[in-house]
């Protein structure tokens, strides 16, 4: 009888130990981090295609996000899908694109991972004043990249950020914190 007890007692622990491991996990994954897989080649030579990521996600709760950061949110027209770019514009600036480079309020931004001029401005042609919680992002593989230039992407809102990129999981020849110049 104190045999039975003893293995109900350290199975009781057992599953007691699993569900606050698996409750854990499902308030890293939902508040803390989360895993994201980069697809195309938007983001080159920063990041390539197949590169795993950890995501940032509480770095945002309590500070605001940065020039140059590269963000994660989600695509609009398709769930479960995530787009990471560069953040260039910040709210209240003017963000144009011509003659190939980045104005913001009609400064050349000077970068120095932008691997050529861009031949499409898209809706950036014209000024785009942002707004207060507004975010102009790029990817920094500028002509092979969808961003806000794009209307179907277009300017971010704060709470579109999911995060920021952390930590590059895989390849494990690349693994390390990822630098946001």
């Amino acid at each position: 009888m104190n045999q039975e007890k003893s293995i109900i007692r350290e199975l009781f622990g057992w599953i007691v130990y699993i569900l606050i491991i698996i409750g854990l996990t499902y308030l890293i994954i939902t508040f803390v981090g989360q895993r994201t897989r980069v697809s195309g080649s938007s983001m080159e030579t920063t990041l390539s295609d197949g590169d795993n990521l950890i995501v940032d996600k509480i770095s945002y709760r309590f500070r605001e996000p940065k020039r140059f950061e590269i963000i994660v949110f989600p695509y609009q027209y398709k769930e479960n899908t995530y787009y990471i770019k560069r953040i260039i514009g910040m709210p209240g600036e003017t963000v144009q694109v011509k003659e190939g480079k980045v104005y913001i309020n009609g400064q050349d931004l000077d970068e120095h991972y932008g691997n050529e001029d861009m031949i499409a401005p898209g809706i950036a042609e014209e000024p785009i004043l942002l707004g207060n919680d507004e975010y102009f992002v790029l990817g920094d593989n500028r002509n092979h990249s969808a961003d806000s230039r794009d209307e179907s992407v277009g300017v971010l809102h704060r709470k579109d950020l999911l995060g920021r990129a952390w930590i590059r999981i895989w390849p494990f020849d690349k693994f390390g914190v990822i630098k946001h110049e």
